[in-house]
């Protein structure tokens, strides 16, 4: 299994934001693949910003991390009965408060396939709280209780809140198009950017979003340009194959030691990012500059390997290596607690080479063409 196509080097990410926007001159859409921490929500941050120096001031409604902080929860700390999100009445992304149509329909119609809770607006105070049909505990057959009741102002979990956010873009980008003569509130929208809409979501509900995003994207082909960029691999592979037809650019992410960015065409299959952060993996062992992250990056490629063949442990990957029980026991130390991605802290010695053993192994055993 090889890559068949040489990444580029780019130095900022303007340059790759200059070279998306040459590319949707040309194309609908743009598929973007990165890990974590590689540069996704800045890239998406840099096109904005791109669309407003080139002489516009604004082109592009986003959906990021950014997005999401433009709803702030206000918990009612003195009585917590009263819960609400508030929203920032200067962001061109609430254009829509001065034109409501049929726009709460629109969020509903989409909120309904995923969550049992609906929002409730205060237009006037720039306020959301939510709602949810609760069992009565007081309900029996032979009462006449109704046996369900509606719950006003509860706290909704952290997935459910992004599900709301995406609704409520969904929505905004239906106005857009829609407005097919550019003369409504959105008019000014060349592009949609949507960068990961399914942090803290299920694989159900990924696939989910993923369809919802699909009919989007051809509902806007010809007049609205689109730009997905995630790091969820089921999600971006439920892209891939859905919209295969429709010929999008595709592009793996990453960066070199040096903190240059490396762009890299991905027509050949949904899984080559697999075997591009293999050959990431191999220039870290190579330069020794290892850290307890990259073993978390090494379980997940075994996990992905496991599950190809049918199987559901990383065990399966090791069986037949020499110390396939160290290995095992490493891949499962070193990827969780202490040393997790969130506190990334570079390893021992003794840890580096272990780590390069498990990696030279097992891309020996499946015989990987390593990309150099």
């Amino acid at each position: 299994m090889a890559l068949n196509t040489k990444p580029k080097t780019y130095k900022t990410l303007n340059g790759i934001v200059s070279k998306f926007r040459d590319d949707l001159k040309t194309t609908d859409f743009i598929l973007l693949f990165a890990h974590n921490g590689i540069g996704k929500t800045m890239t998406s941050m840099e096109f904005k910003e791109k669309g407003k120096r080139n002489g516009s001031s604004r082109d592009t409604l986003y959906f990021n991390a950014y997005t999401e902080d433009l709803f702030i929860w206000d918990n009612d700390l003195n009585l917590d009965t009263n819960r609400f999100m508030t929203m920032n009445k200067d962001s061109n992304f609430f254009n829509v408060f001065n034109n409501l149509g049929a726009f709460e329909i629109n969020i509903n119609s989409h909120l309904e396939k995923y969550a049992a809770f609906s929002p409730r607006f205060d237009y006037a105070n720039w306020r959301v709280s939510f709602e949810k049909n609760v069992k009565n505990p007081k309900y029996h057959p032979n009462n006449n209780l109704p046996q369900t009741i509606l719950k006003q102002n509860i706290k909704i979990s952290r997935g459910e809140e992004n599900l709301f956010k995406w609704c409520f873009y969904l929505a905004l980008c239906e106005l857009v198009i829609e407005d097919e003569d550019g003369t409504g509130d959105y008019g000014w929208v060349k592009y949609f950017y949507i960068d990961d809409p399914i942090s803290s979501l299920d694989d159900n509900n990924a696939i989910a979003v993923a369809t919802d995003l699909i009919s989007l994207v051809r509902k806007s082909m010809g007049r609205i340009k689109t730009v997905i960029s995630t790091h969820h691999s089921l999600f971006y592979n439920v892209l891939w194959n859905e919209l295969r037809v429709e010929k999008p650019n595709r592009y793996y992410l990453s960066r070199t030691d040096s903190d240059n960015y490396l762009l890299q065409k991905t027509d050949d299959t949904p899984y080559f990012h697999h075997v591009a952060l293999l050959s990431e993996l191999e220039t870290v062992s190579k330069s020794n500059k290892i850290y307890s992250y990259h073993f978390n990056a090494l379980r997940s490629i075994l996990e992905k390997t496991a599950s190809f063949f049918g199987k559901n442990d990383i065990k399966f990957c090791l069986e037949g290596i020499k110390d396939d029980v160290l290995y095992n026991r490493a891949l499962n130390l070193l990827s969780h607690g202490k040393y997790s991605i969130f506190q990334p802290k570079e390893l021992s010695q003794d840890n580096k080479d272990l780590f390069k053993k498990i990696l030279k192994d097992f891309t020996t055993k499946y015989e990987f063409e390593i990309l150099n």
